[in-house]
């Protein structure tokens, strides 16, 4: 019968098993890793996206992802940066299914907010396409046209928002992205018609 005998070095897997727990190491030292309140809050919203683009909802994740962004932990900004890559290639190419149109406006003005206009008209446009008498989708146009100075689109779509919706008229009058076109008279006839 064989008899085991002892063996005083340990193997590595069982050194490594009962080692301490080490941080991780970058050139500039131990990386530190913030592990407040913001960051749990994060990581939920990031993994919230991620399974919205599992389920093929890229606008939705897109929005998330955005809103993500600006507060962003470093270490996540660059995943964050290439999955709203990722969500874009999806919507362009059509793989977007808006359960309302309200959702493709919500969609629509997060692409103007960040620059995207043309993908942003798209929008608005494909919502008047299906609903000639949205409203909200003729005030992004007039906002959008605002944004990109011009003033004489911008007073067209204000003015069908408005003949569509009078809430529009009041709306508009606190809306800062307008201000690129309120020293154009028409505008503010448009909405001061009393004065």
């Amino acid at each position: 019968m064989a008899t085991k005998v002892a063996n005083s070095n340990p193997s590595p897997q069982h050194e490594t098993a009962s080692a301490p727990h080490k941080k991780p190491r970058t050139l500039a030292g131990v990386a530190v890793l913030p592990a407040d309140e913001n960051r749990k809050k994060t990581l939920t919203l990031y993994e919230n996206a991620l399974r919205l683009m599992q389920a093929g909802k890229y606008e939705k994740a897109h929005g998330i992802f955005n809103e993500m962004l600006a507060n962003a932990p470093h270490d996540l900004a660059d995943r964050i940066r290439m999955y709203i890559a990722a969500c874009v290639a999806q919507i362009s190419k059509g793989a977007t299914s808006f359960e309302t149109h309200e959702e493709r406006y919500d969609y629509a003005i997060s692409l103007l907010n960040h620059g995207h206009y043309d993908d942003a008209r798209e929008h608005f446009q494909a919502i008047l396409l299906k609903n000639d008498a949205a409203d909200y989708a003729f005030y992004g146009l007039a906002l959008l046209a605002s944004m990109t100075g011009e003033n004489q689109k911008c007073i067209e779509h204000l003015t069908e928002a408005i003949r569509l919706n009078g809430q529009n008229r009041i709306q508009a009058r606190s809306d800062s992205d307008f201000d690129g076109v309120a020293d154009d008279p028409r505008f503010t006839e448009l909405l001061y018609p009393e004065a």
